[in-house]
């Protein structure tokens, strides 16, 4: 993979021994990391990932590659550590529209289209894709996948206590507009659907899991 070219003998150095300095050494060192994964976001949007290397990287976030290597031994670390963030912030996103007093289908839609505009889902896509064919990319995503897609759907299960009695519809909605909302960005992003379509499209999938309620709550 792109980043994971070479890799650092540096050894992380030692401690402090009073707590204080500990708490604030590892304040910064969390800020560092937090840096880097940012910059590697902007430059999966900026470059793609075969252009994503471990210098570029350092270069984005402003800081020498030698002190990039002190918090990720490799590029496969930091790519690993950024794909772990991009999962957390779409959590949470779900998370804030979902646990809302009343589940307005609309809102969620939109919320959820808004969240697939952002930098993060490009970069990720990025990701996606290049695993088709990178299988050590491939090797840090698809464990990942996996992992995000239960703590997703548990997630889901719990925040939309009206939909446990029609699971499988619940499951239909969840899968639809993930794959009609993602399919949607990518398609404006390449130029393949004009965003004069997106208004429309939006209002159809509204009506498609509204048909799909359990019928004591459309």
């Amino acid at each position: 993979m792109a980043l994971s070219r070479t890799k650092s003998t540096r050894t992380a150095k030692a401690a402090p021994s009073r707590n204080t300095g500990g708490t604030l050494q590892a304040a910064k060192a969390a800020q560092t990391r937090s840096r880097l994964i940012e910059a590697t976001i902007r430059c999966l949007v900026k470059y793609g990932y075969a252009n994503t290397t471990t210098p570029r990287v350092a270069q984005e976030a402003g800081l020498s590659r030698g002190a990039m290597m002190h918090h990720f031994e490799n590029g496969a670390a930091l790519i690993k550590a950024t794909i772990i963030e991009l999962h957390e912030r779409r959590l949470r996103a779900f998370r804030r529209a979902a646990e809302k007093p009343e589940h307005d289908v609309d809102n969620l839609t939109e919320t959820y289209w808004a969240q697939v505009q952002k930098p993060g889902f490009i970069a990720f896509h990025e990701l996606a894709v290049a695993a088709r064919t990178d299988k050590e990319l491939s090797d840090i995503l698809v464990p990942l996948q996996e992992e995000f897609r239960d703590r997703f759907n548990d997630q889901a299960q719990a925040l939309f206590p009206e939909w446990r009695s029609s699971p499988e519809k619940f499951d239909l909605a969840m899968n639809l507009s993930q794959t009609i909302l993602e399919g949607m960005s990518i398609a404006v992003q390449t130029g393949a659907m004009s965003s004069e379509k997106v208004p429309a499209m939006l209002h159809h999938l509204e009506n498609q899991i509204r048909e799909l309620m359990p019928r004591e709550q459309s």
